[in-house]
């Protein structure tokens, strides 16, 4: 290795790449600090493509003000490092690792490189445990568990921030104490970093926050999610904690990626996106699990917006190829003041009935969550045969799914901010919702659980028996 080595001369320079020829023995990722002319403070880079007689290095500040015949690198020898221990915990970083708060470098033994690799399958464990995120939606519906990696899928404009400040508040994992959250910012504007440093202050020394502001380099965004889980690995398998891991925002990420590879001149995929860009997405998403023989785990929660709120853009397209499920945003919903304005019906968590019921949640779970699917989507027929027929020409039953419908939204998925529901508040809520409509609708409740939940939350509990059409008294409860 070149440690330690000054070359002075760029051959070439093109955004934030410099090209440098005739360094011998450079390492890929090797760290380089790039040396203006007249002594100006050094700017970090790394070395992302090494040929036999030249090297492309990426500037992570920029390379504006950098003159070719003067300027000079420095080969460190090393990767991109973080130092870390338990005090890392209640601090703030900046993009590159950097403290923030003021409260001074950390000093440890412990430097981690942050392009750590992505967990071997033959190691892992399968995600269970419930986490407790405080909203009925998320708990119920597309239940997080520890270990998983669930995106929220969001637009421009919605409220998928003030989202993530309160999960990353209030989320919980039953029955232990010994959780962290670990939060970067990627790419954000500076009030919603204030609102960050400010919202996220009551996790006191459970928190650990990564910024990279708008106006910071672009390439430093490439950077960003690896210091965060590279934090969140030696939280989770060094120290046993549990560690949520909440990023926002990856498209953020995958358009520095975008520009990188154009400065590179690769050729591009779709959309101009790189054609590693699923590998690349892989490398990140795949650090988060449960290791066999380790306390801790990582559960992830990236958040992304969609260009255009496409579904099918390249990365909540390839997203969805890497992760257990999605958490959908509804712009729809925003309109009409829900809040959070999830959407059940696109949404689902792959590994939640793994996860839930009796021994996790509550032994009613699964079967009141399916009900409710089952209903909604129901719900949404109707409304689209009430705009042909007209609402004064539809059945009972049609209103009552009409009158469900509405109450689901507003009382239901609509919760007041910084509102922290409890699963078994949100259980109980489910069953007084479906105990609205006629026991004919209610097929995936079995009539032990119809006893149980149906019947002490119906209105007129003598009712169903003495309106029932002949034949239907004995199944309306």
């Amino acid at each position: 290795m070149a440690a330690l080595t000054e070359y002075t001369g760029i051959d070439k320079i093109n955004g934030p790449i410099v090209m440098l020829k005739g360094i011998p023995g450079v390492g890929y990722d090797e760290v380089v600090e790039i040396l203006p002319p007249g002594g100006g403070e050094a700017r970090l880079g790394r070395a992302v493509m090494i040929g036999e007689d030249a090297v492309m290095v990426q500037v992570f500040a920029g390379t504006e003000g950098l003159v070719p015949a003067t300027s000079r690198a420095r080969f460190l020898g090393r990767p991109l490092e973080i130092a870390l221990s338990p005090s890392i915990l209640g601090r703030t970083f900046d993009g590159l690792g950097r403290p923030l708060d003021g409260s001074g470098p950390i000093y440890s033994d412990i430097k981690r490189n942050i392009n750590g690799s992505p967990m071997n399958p033959m190691a892992r464990v399968y995600p269970r445990d419930f986490i407790n995120t405080g909203f009925s939606t998320i708990d119920v519906l597309m239940t997080l568990i520890r270990g998983q990696k669930l995106p929220i899928f969001s637009g421009n404009g919605l409220p998928h921030n003030q989202l993530a400040i309160q999960i990353a508040s209030q989320a919980r994992l039953v029955g232990t104490e010994n959780f962290a959250v670990v939060f970067a910012g990627v790419g954000i504007k500076h009030d919603d970093a204030a609102a960050f440093a400010s919202s996220l202050s009551r996790r006191g020394t459970n928190l650990v926050l990564f910024q990279n502001l708008a106006d910071d380099p672009v390439i430093e965004r490439i950077a960003t999610p690896r210091y965060a889980l590279t934090a969140a690995e030696y939280l989770a398998f060094d120290l046993g904690m549990h560690v949520l891991v909440i990023i926002t925002d990856i498209t953020s990420y995958c358009e520095a990626l975008r520009e990188l590879s154009v400065s590179r001149g690769e050729i591009p995929s779709r959309k101009g996106y790189p054609s590693y860009l699923y590998s690349d997405l892989a490398s990140l998403y795949e650090r988060a699990g449960v290791l066999k023989g380790k306390e801790g785990s990582i559960t992830f929660l990236p958040i992304l917006t969609m260009p255009n709120d496409d579904i099918t853009n390249p990365v909540p397209d390839q997203t969805g190829f890497i992760t257990e499920g999605q958490i959908v945003l509804s712009r729809e919903l925003d309109a009409r003041g829900v809040y959070p304005p999830i959407d059940p019906l696109p949404s689902l968590s792959r590994l939640m009935k793994d996860g839930i019921g009796k021994g996790y949640t509550r032994e009613d779970h699964p079967s009141v969550s399916s009900q409710l699917f089952a209903c909604y989507s129901r719900v949404q027929e109707v409304k689209a045969l009430a705009e042909v027929v007209g609402g004064d020409e539809l059945g009972d039953e049609d209103k009552a799914y009409l009158a469900f419908g509405e109450a689901f939204e507003k009382t239901y998925i609509n919760q007041a901010k910084d509102e922290n529901r409890d699963i078994g508040l949100s259980l109980d809520m489910s069953w007084k919702l479906l105990a609205s409509l006629p026991a004919s609708a209610l097929t995936r409740i079995s009539m032990e659980d119809m006893e149980k939940y149906i019947k002490p939350n119906q209105p007129n509990r003598q009712g169903p028996a003495e309106d029932a059409p002949a034949g239907k008294a004995a199944a309306a409860v």
